[in-house]
């Protein structure tokens, strides 16, 4: 049955950021009303812009992010930061130091599913043909992103998916459903969403402005969500209204994005990420032959991203700035900048796990091109800064602050991000913690290509990915020849987690990263066991984390609490 949930009203209510919530300050997008259905494109996009909004409010705080949560619980990173830093290295290590840790993750993203659903009401109103299919699909498309990213973290959550009748009903707390109930909504969205949106090929002039979901983003979420279901829960297929998604559904969706969607791979994978922009790569030897970094619209390979940008403050914009820049920056605040060009400084979240370095064939270019290794790059390193934990001395490259030489004309001077040069924005300030314009991609070609080698087991997809490496192709498929190859070429992208998880080694692999060298506050030892162990966190939880407590609370009973969340998951402080 549908269920209707008072979260609809009670999270338009939530305090957020004014830039986002003067998107709906003249219309009434929650109550039908002669102003709420679009007529024209202009009425649509103001609706959906709304929606799209709860992207970037989510991102406000980088630690409440799937992105950042994904990273440091898997096994290639850790939860890093300074001592009192405890949420992050909670994190990490399957615990909770909150009990309420991930109400701001839930409302955003109950935030966002309201919105959708009350677009998808009204927009239905609009004249039928491809514009209408175009808006409709980015809502549903919208509403699934917002669902996956709660039920990989929650399990069973309540599932809104139509606006209450009248006010009465909006009082009513509805039961949490079971995952298999969240999933079938999810593909449902994404199946019609897929379907039903024109397919307007990438490079012509009718394509969508950079960060617009297309058909070609649905097909990709679709074939992502599909995997994660299949393989965590061991299951042929995936229900959904009308029928079941199947593996030759979805196989025949990514092959009409691989031929006719217009991406295609970048030639060098360097070029896909900040540290190869025109300023910064001058001076970076790694990156200095490398073809300058593609951002936004003239991007082939990005299929869908959040859009960032490095104007935001604490106040009002925040939400825009790619804050997991800031999180992942070294924390090395007495150092010179110079001394870890290109990398900027920030609050040491998600150290490398340095087992990943050593196991990284080092005739892959895409080892270096993604993790920061002190020993290799660094003028010179100073440990232990601000109580540093879980440091290896190893940081990725993808998504973090980035530094450019040239400030004020000075050839000599450091910009503390690239993005306050004239070049890139000319933030006023040099902002070395907020100005972090990238796009924080979610979807990219090459995932493409890979899944399709994993639903058909075969090595097109691979080979495709392995050639702009530079490495040779593998002959036959195999699991773990696939495996390897996503590790590697979507390393730190927030992928690893839910890869773990679906092929059945989380626990294992959780439980290898025991013995890695690793510094606290300046001091070395290893990673070790906190409370019961990650593999024990692992079998008691099936990696899903705590609701938090006040939305039970709030629900009356309507919410459960997640096995494996009581007192033996609490994290004090790291215990030697």
């Amino acid at each position: 049955m549908k269920k209707i949930i008072y979260i609809i009203l009670i999270a338009l209510a939530l305090p957020v950021f004014n830039s986002c919530e003067d998107f709906l300050t003249t219309k009434s997008y929650t109550t039908k009303d002669e102003n709420s259905f679009p007529i024209s494109e202009k009425d649509a996009n103001q609706m959906l812009v709304g929606v799209y909004a709860i992207l970037n409010v989510s991102h406000a705080q980088g630690i409440h992010t799937w992105h950042f949560i994904s990273e440091v619980v898997s096994d290639d990173r850790f939860g890093g930061g300074g001592e009192n830093d405890k949420a992050m290295q909670a994190i990490s290590h399957l615990m909770f130091s909150d009990i309420d840790q991930f109400s701001d993750f839930w409302n955003r993203r109950y935030q966002g599913i309201s919105r959708a659903t009350s677009a998808l009401d009204a927009l239905g109103n609009m004249e039928d043909g491809d514009l209408k299919n175009q808006k409709l699909g980015e809502a549903r498309f919208l509403r699934a992103h917002y669902y996956f990213e709660l039920v990989q973290l929650l399990g069973d959550i309540p599932l809104i998916t139509e606006l209450p009748a009248d006010v009465s009903q909006t009082a009513e707390s509805p039961p949490q459903v079971s995952q298999e109930e969240v999933f079938s909504a999810i593909a449902t969205d994404l199946w019609t969403a897929y379907s039903t949106m024109p397919a307007v090929k990438f490079g012509t002039g009718s394509m969508p402005v950079s960060g617009t979901v297309t058909k070609w983003a649905a097909a990709g979420l679709l074939a992502r969500v599909y995997l994660f279901y299949t393989g965590f829960y061991g299951k042929g297929s995936l229900p959904m209204e009308g029928g079941d998604l199947t593996t030759a559904m979805v196989t025949a969706a990514l092959e009409d994005c691989m031929n006719n969607s217009g991406h295609a791979l970048l030639p060098d994978y360097r070029s896909l990420w900040p540290y190869s922009n025109s300023l910064t790569k001058k001076d970076y030897e790694f990156a200095s032959d490398a073809p300058n970094w593609v951002e936004g619209n003239k991007n082939s390979e990005v299929i869908f991203a959040i859009k960032m940008n490095a104007l935001g403050d604490w106040g009002t914009t925040v939400g825009y700035s790619n804050s997991n820049a800031l999180f992942f920056g070294i924390r090395d605040q007495s150092t010179d900048y110079k001394a870890i060009f290109p990398m900027g400084q920030g609050w040491g979240g998600g150290p490398v796990n340095s087992k990943l370095w050593d196991q990284w064939p080092v005739n892959d270019i895409r080892r270096m091109a993604s993790i920061y290794n002190q020993e290799v790059e660094a003028k010179s390193y100073k440990w232990g800064n601000d109580s540093q934990m879980e440091e290896t001395g190893m940081w990725q490259k993808k998504v973090i602050a980035t530094t450019a030489y040239g400030k004020g004309g000075n050839p000599e001077n450091l910009w503390r991000s690239f993005w306050s040069a004239p070049e890139f924005g000319n933030r006023p300030g040099d902002d070395g913690q907020l100005g972090h314009g990238a796009d924080l991609i979610q979807i990219r070609f090459a995932d493409v290509l890979l899944m399709h080698s994993e639903l058909t087991k075969t090595t097109r997809g691979i080979n495709e990915v392995r050639a702009r490496a530079k490495l040779d192709p593998i002959g036959a498929y195999s699991d773990n020849a696939l495996r390897n190859e996503r590790r590697y070429e979507l390393a730190f992208e927030g992928l690893r987690w839910g890869d773990i998880r679906r092929w059945g080694i989380a626990g294992d692999a959780l439980n290898a990263i025991y013995g890695t060298p690793i510094r606290n506050r300046g001091l070395t030892t290893a990673m070790k066991a906190q409370g019961p162990g990650l593999k024990a966190r692992y079998e008691a939880t099936k990696g899903f984390f705590n609701k938090p407590d006040r939305e039970i609370s709030l629900a009356d009973g309507a919410l459960i609490q997640n096995p494996g969340w009581g007192a033996e998951a609490v994290f004090n402080a790291w215990i030697e």
